[in-house]
């Protein structure tokens, strides 16, 4: 299967990978010519235009940094629609908006394609040895088909449902990934203004009932104090509006969810957008002139599990 992939970016970069570390025949496109000439020398073929690099590969993967992006790489005069032909598969791995998959899937369809959508959960640094988690909505014969590469970009593979479903558990993932992000910094404060040994409290709330994914990722890098989790709080942002908006179409009067992005977006005036998402646990490090540095942590994440054949769950 030969396959095509758009977004080499933080993750998508690290998927891409992935595929040229199995042996996959590999075409890549992106705006950033220094990451195509990485690429290159690994192996990979370039491709000039979406419409060029579809015509050329089985299988299309995207991952971008927003749905309007996403849009424009399918839609232009150059885009994926215009190369598509008959039962050529797209896969979408961007964090997305559902009605935005299925729109853009059923445009799609009219040309013979198949849609999926297939966003991936668990950090970066997971994405970087293939042991990160991918779910994927739509038609499951595409679903099956394709799972040969999907075992290999990721670990646990789900199959969700009819498409779409896959973007809405994504962005259920990840609002509650900010909500456990956003209640570490006051978990950290009471514990730094409690005198508290910070390396025994981290110990304590990874085996407790507190104990969290992100607290036993993003602490780490926390503790450090270079809060490097390779995730921005603009993309923070991002997701958990596309949380909202699903809300609000399903009529459901949101509690936590806004005062959460509340916090993201004040961190976001003090710090930038381009910040690493962890540092709106420093929002309080400077509010108490406080610092949660504790020794032995590491300043980047590393996936210390060995490579391993993804399975379906």
């Amino acid at each position: 299967m030969k396959i095509g992939f758009i977004g080499l970016g933080n993750v998508g970069g690290k998927l891409a990978g992935s595929l040229l570390r199995n042996g996959f025949k590999l075409t890549v496109l992106d705006l950033d010519e220094n990451l195509m000439k990485e690429f290159k020398k690994k192996g990979a073929a370039l491709s000039n235009t979406p419409k060029e690099l579809t015509e050329s590969v089985d299988l299309i993967i995207t991952c971008l940094p927003s749905p309007e992006i996403c849009a424009e790489v399918m839609e232009s005069s150059e885009g994926i629609l215009e190369g598509i032909t008959k039962n050529k598969i797209w896969l979408e791995m961007s964090t997305t908006d559902e009605s935005e998959v299925k729109r853009l899937g059923s445009l799609l369809l009219k040309k013979g394609g198949i849609p999926l959508d297939s966003p991936v959960s668990g950090g970066c640094h997971r994405a970087a040895t293939g042991n990160i988690a991918i779910f994927v909505g739509g038609d499951r014969a595409a679903f099956e088909k394709i799972l040969p590469v999907l075992t290999c970009m990721g670990r646990k593979i789900l199959h969700t449902g009819n498409l779409g479903t896959a973007s809405v558990l994504k962005v259920i993932t990840n609002y509650l990934a900010s909500v456990h992000l956003a209640a570490l910094g006051e978990a950290w404060t009471v514990a730094k203004k409690s005198n508290l040994d910070l390396n025994k409290t981290f110990k304590g709330i990874a085996v407790s009932s507190g104990n969290s994914f992100v607290h036993e990722t993003e602490s780490q890098v926390i503790l450090n104090g270079s809060y490097n989790i390779n995730f921005t709080m603009d993309l923070v942002k991002k997701d958990m509006n596309l949380f909202n908006e699903l809300s609000k179409k399903l009529n459901i009067p949101l509690e936590i969810s806004p005062f959460v992005l509340d916090i993201f977006n004040d961190a976001q005036k003090k710090y930038g957008s381009r910040a690493w998402s962890s540092m709106v646990v420093k929002r309080l490090e400077d509010k108490f002139s406080l610092d949660f540095r504790a020794p032995g942590f590491p300043n980047e994440l590393i996936d210390n599990e060995k490579e391993e054949k993804g399975y379906e769950i």
